[in-house]
C-alpha cells in the first residue's frame, strides 16, 4: 500500500497514545509489539468542583450577544494520519465547505472531541497555545514536520467546564494537553491558517452513545457563540483488516464498509435516534465496522450538539444532515463527513 514518499506502513508501528487519568500515556498497538513513543506530560489536577471554576460572567456575556444563526455541529472521519499528506476527495471537500461557511459566518472557536484523547472524565484543554502532537509512529518523516499552531481558548474552556458540570458530567481542566491528530489533521483542511482558537474535550473511558450524546447536548449552547462543535472519528475503523491486506487508497470498498455507513445515513434521515443509539445490535456488521467503538462515538457528540432526534411540537422539521463526503479510503476506511445545522 502506498502511503507516501515510497514508505510502507508497518502494522506493528501504527500506534496512538491515549491519555489515562494516572497521567501515564498508554500505547495502543496492532500486533504484539509497541513502538516507543515518548509519553506526554499531563496535568495532575483532579476533578473540578463547581466552586473552583471561574464565574459565569463569560456565559452571561455570550448570551447577551448571540450569533445570527447557530454554528454547525460536525462529524468528520479523520482516517489515517496520512490524510494530512494524501487528501483524496475528503481534504478538498472539507476545505470547500469551510471556506463557504467562513464567508457566511466565521467561527469564534472550534471545540473537538477526538478518540485519541480518552481520560477518566470529560477533561478540557486549557493551554493558551497547545502544541501539535504527532501521536503515532512508523509514518513518513514529512508527516512529523507538519504543525498546526492554532491558539488555545482558556476562557472558553472555563465555559465548557461549567456547562459540563451543570449537566452532571464529571470534568477537570488539563493545562498540558496538546492537539492530537484527530484534531489537527482535519483542521488543516477546515481552517488552514490556524488563526481560530481551538480546544479539545476528552472522551471519557466507559462512555457509550447515550453518554456522548449527552456531552454534545450539554455543550450545544456554545453554538450560539459561533463555536464549531466537532466530533472527529471514523465511520468505519477496523485496523486489523486494514493492516492485514494493506489495500491501495482507491481500492474497492469492502461490502460492510459500504453497508454500515449507508445504514447510519438512513437512520439519520429518518430521525431514528433510538436505532442509532443501539447501533451495536441493529446495524449491519457493526462489530466488524467497529471492533471497538471509540472512533464511532464522536458522531453522537455532534448529534447531541445539534439536538438531532429530539422532537417537539413547536419545532420545525430539522434539516437533514449535509454530507461533505462519502469517500472510502484503502477499502476499509469510510471517510464520511457531515454537517448538522
Amino acid at each position: 500500500m502506498a502511503i507516501g514518499a515510497g514508505a510502507a506502513l508497518s502494522p506493528m508501528r501504527w500506534v496512538c497514545l491515549l491519555q489515562r487519568a494516572s497521567a501515564a500515556a498508554e500505547l495502543r498497538y496492532i500486533g504484539n509489539v509497541t513502538f516507543p513513543v515518548k509519553p506526554m506530560q499531563s496535568a495532575t489536577s483532579t476533578h473540578t468542583s463547581p466552586s473552583r471554576v471561574s464565574s459565569s460572567e463569560p456565559l452571561r456575556q455570550a448570551a447577551a450577544a448571540p450569533q445570527a444563526r447557530p454554528s454547525p455541529a460536525l462529524f468528520i472521519s479523520h482516517g489515517s494520519p496520512m490524510l494530512a499528506l494524501e487528501p483524496g476527495q475528503t481534504g478538498p471537500a472539507l476545505a470547500a465547505w469551510a471556506q463557504a461557511e467562513c464567508e457566511r459566518q466565521r467561527p469564534s472557536a472550534v471545540l473537538v472531541l477526538s478518540p485519541h484523547w480518552m481520560a477518566d472524565c470529560a477533561a478540557v484543554m486549557t493551554h493558551p497555545q497547545p502544541a501539535t502532537w504527532h501521536d503515532f509512529g512508523g509514518f513518513p518523516e514529512p508527516l512529523y514536520r507538519l504543525q498546526y499552531p492554532a491558539p488555545g481558548a482558556p476562557a472558553l474552556a472555563q465555559q465548557v467546564l461549567q456547562l459540563l458540570q451543570a449537566a452532571g458530567i464529571a470534568t477537570r481542566p488539563d493545562a498540558q494537553r496538546p492537539f492530537d491528530h484527530g484534531a489537527w489533521v482535519p483542521l488543516r483542511y477546515l481552517l488552514p491558517k490556524a488563526e481560530v482558537p481551538v480546544l479539545q474535550v476528552a472522551l471519557p473511558h466507559g462512555y457509550g452513545p447515550a453518554e456522548v450524546y449527552a456531552m454534545g447536548q450539554a455543550l450545544a449552547p456554545l453554538r450560539q457563540q459561533g463555536v464549531w462543535l466537532v466530533g472527529s472519528g471514523s465511520m468505519t475503523h477496523n485496523l486489523h483488516e486494514f493492516f492485514s491486506s494493506r489495500p491501495a487508497q482507491d481500492a474497492e470498498p469492502a461490502d460492510y464498509v459500504s453497508a454500515f455507513p449507508r445504514w447510519v445515513e438512513q437512520r439519520l434521515l429518518a430521525h431514528e435516534r433510538e436505532a442509532l443509539l443501539n447501533y451495536r445490535e441493529l446495524a449491519p456488521q457493526a462489530a466488524r465496522a467497529h471492533p471497538t467503538d471509540e472512533h464511532f462515538l464522536p458522531l453522537f457528540f455532534a448529534l447531541g450538539a445539534a439536538a438531532w432526534g429530539q422532537s417537539a411540537a413547536s419545532q420545525a422539521e430539522p434539516a437533514p444532515p449535509h454530507y461533505l463526503t462519502r469517500e472510502v479510503m484503502h477499502r476499509y476506511l469510510a471517510m464520511d463527513a457531515l454537517v448538522l445545522q
